[in-house]
């Protein structure tokens, strides 16, 4: 037995030894990779932080992730030659060169695996388009625009399909548009190249400024493409057929007159004869070209029809997508809000004095979805000078005037506790609304908790579950104390709004939003209703109490490893055991006297814990009192809490809301917001 257990030391060791090793080894060939860019380039040293002694996640314009760079940012430094050498950044997300000198051909860019945003505009680069572009299968965002590229554009781009940004605007591009099927596209951009023939119908949508400067160009939104007819056809009109045309297919040109084929003017002898014959019409042809336009205007009114029906159909079915759309214009933007009539501009109003970035910067930052929730949806935006924040888009709120959202963003604002997400900063315009948070890295409670269930899953062991559910205790305690004449809460406590930092602890977010959500009512209530306590179900006011039902709902959820109803159905885990309704449920087997049963499978592991797990049960029924009344108030389920870890508990719990007092928040600041 000795024997295994110092093989398996041995084993687990070499593994920290190796692991060890390959992560100096892959932080030192980024290193190399980073001076050696340096030393070609660099001829101006514009990076003069940058050295080989230093650690490359330092240098000015890197972030690293792991120890391995993941976002360069190197714009207007007067860079210069090719930037191969970059290439063996492998972990590399963003990449934007723009504004420099850079030329040659663009190189081999297969080894960015992982790259999401790529930025090569107002350099000399020649060539042609890069074909190993179209490998980078996580690609979002695309400019080349501003260099010397020339050739055709591949019909291989169809690979990445989740692009958003394809611009190559003033370049030497030609050939024809390929039929390019990019769902994904929002932002597309080929001014002043040579490209020619027709616009595909799957770019129509775009702007006519997207394609001007290509003479050659037709088709909408541009002008209208002529059909020349083959005269050698039987049948085909010989007057407006170019006689300079070779035979074969039927080109396509620009309506422009400029661009027609040129047609002598004088006709010929057989011509003429022809003229004569047709000079006096019958009646009976007379009618038949009237019935001809008839028939013409007919087909016409038909097209049109069903070419606007199709596109309002269009429309209806993709309305919430549309919506979801507009709701993501922050996700990977690369360029701020255009211009818009009667677009107001508000400004970014930042807490303690700390102004870290404008609105143009927030929306210039890379960024992905974390989440849709009640009152918008959250980001995790990376700001060009590597810090990351979290963007809360409000679209779904119902917001008063400006005085009032201001007023009650100063009071939550002022909100600091360690267990509490901190509000940053707020955004207010008729237009749009944002609410800036510190990022928090390890994702949420849900994710941890009900998150790839399943063989080969780190379950959430019972110590960081009880750690996680004394930190929101603690934060919602402070939430509800830190503005007495306010009586602040919550109103929407549930585990995706419960964050974890990263060095574990547990960070209560999206407080105070539930003052824009529209009344409650059991018909109407949100998505979280698992957790909404029964009095907010008839109409009634969410209180404190009702806050508290909502933590005992959340303990429910810690102890059992079940979603409580409705919660973000669908989601990994949720629909795990088939709960209904998870209060309804626990008291129903404890009713029965198998309160075993109650607990997580993924629990049974530990041992000496049952004793834990009864006490937080019983903490969580009692906070889920069917009468308000009877529910104990945060700062008395913190202590119970406390005595179930065995920790010290503070005298200052005995005092009803002296657990949280915040010397950042004043009872002038509350009532300032009255």
């Amino acid at each position: 037995m000795a024997e295994r257990t110092l093989y398996f030391l041995f084993l687990v060791f070499s593994f920290l030894v190796l692991n060890g090793f390959f992560t100096r080894a892959s932080s030192s060939s980024d290193l190399e990779a980073l001076m050696a860019f340096k030393a070609k380039s660099d001829v101006s040293n514009r990076l003069s932080d940058w050295n080989s002694s230093s650690d490359p996640c330092s240098f000015s314009g890197v972030s690293c992730i792991d120890h391995r760079v993941s976002r360069l940012v190197l714009e207007n430094l007067d860079l210069r030659g090719s930037f191969e050498p970059l290439t063996a950044l492998t972990e590399l997300r963003v990449m934007s060169l723009k504004r420099n000198r850079l030329s040659g051909h663009i190189p081999d860019l297969s080894s960015f695996t992982t790259l999401k945003l790529l930025f090569l505009s107002h350099n000399d680069f020649s060539g042609e388009f890069p074909a190993s572009a179209t490998s980078l299968a996580r690609l979002y965002r695309l400019d080349l625009s501003y260099n010397n590229l020339s050739g055709e554009v591949p019909a291989t781009v169809n690979r990445l399909t989740h692009l958003l940004t394809l611009r190559l605007e003033e370049n030497r591009f030609s050939g024809s548009i390929p039929g390019l099927v990019l769902p994904n596209l929002q932002d597309f951009n080929i001014t002043g190249n040579s490209f020619s023939g027709e616009i595909p119908k799957s770019f129509s949508s775009f702007p006519k400024s997207a394609f001007s400067q290509n003479p050659k160009l037709c088709g909408s939104p541009m002008e209208s493409c002529k059909v020349l007819s083959n005269p050698t056809k039987p049948g085909s009109g010989g007057a407006t057929a170019s006689p300079v045309m070779p035979s074969g297919n039927p080109t396509v040109v620009s309506s422009s007159p400029s661009s027609l084929p040129v047609i002598n003017s004088t006709p010929s002898h057989s011509e003429n004869t022809h003229h004569n014959k047709t000079a006096k019409i019958t009646p009976l042809a007379l009618i038949a070209i009237i019935l001809g336009d008839i028939l013409v205007l007919i087909v016409i009114s038909i097209f049109l029809y069903c070419y606007f029906w199709r596109n309002y159909s269009a429309k209806m079915r993709e309305g919430k997508s549309s919506k979801l759309l507009d709701s993501e214009k922050i996700v990977y933007s690369s360029s701020p809000y255009p211009a818009q009539p009667g677009f107001e501009r508000g400004q970014m109003v930042f807490f303690e004095g700390v102004r870290r970035f404008e609105l143009e910067d927030l929306l210039r930052a890379s960024a992905e979805m974390l989440g849709k929730g009640g009152f918008g949806t959250a980001y995790k935006a990376v700001l060009d000078d590597g810090n990351v924040v979290a963007v809360k888009r409000l679209k779904d709120a119902q917001i008063g005037g400006k005085r009032e959202f201001e007023q009650h963003m100063e009071v939550l604002g002022r909100l600091r506790h360690p267990n509490v997400v901190s509000l940053r900063a707020y955004y207010f315009a008729s237009e749009e609304k944002l609410l800036v948070y510190d990022y928090m890295p390890n994702g949420s409670l849900f994710w941890l908790l009900h998150g790839n269930r399943g063989p080969g899953r780190t379950p959430l062991d019972w110590t960081t579950r009880l750690k996680i559910a004394a930190g929101a205790a603690r934060g919602l305690a402070f939430i509800h104390s830190s503005c007495k004449s306010l009586r602040l809460i919550h109103g929407n406590i549930k585990s995706t709004n419960i964050l974890i930092d990263k060095t574990g602890n547990a960070q209560v977010s999206d407080f105070g939003l539930s003052l824009f959500g529209a009344p409650s009512s059991g018909s109407n209530a949100p998505r979280s209703n698992g957790y909404r306590a029964p009095e907010s179900n008839d109409g009634r006011k969410l209180t404190q109490k009702s806050d508290v039902f909502s933590f005992g709902v959340l303990l429910l959820e810690l102890l059992t490893g079940k979603c409580p109803s409705v919660v973000e159905s669908g989601g990994p885990g949720c629909g795990y055991g088939g709960v209904v309704d998870l209060p309804r449920w626990v008291q129903s087997v404890v009713r029965e006297e198998w309160t075993a049963e109650v607990f997580d499978l993924e629990l049974m592991r530990y041992k000496d814990i049952e004793e834990e797990m009864v006490g937080l049960l019983q903490v969580a029924m009692t906070c889920t009192t069917a009468a308000p009344d009877q529910r104990p108030r945060m700062s008395q389920v913190i202590k119970m809490i406390d005595e179930i870890r065995g920790a010290e508990v503070s005298p200052s719990h005995d005092a009803v809301d002296s657990v949280s007092e915040s010397p950042s928040v004043s009872e002038g600041t509350c009532g300032a917001s009255q």
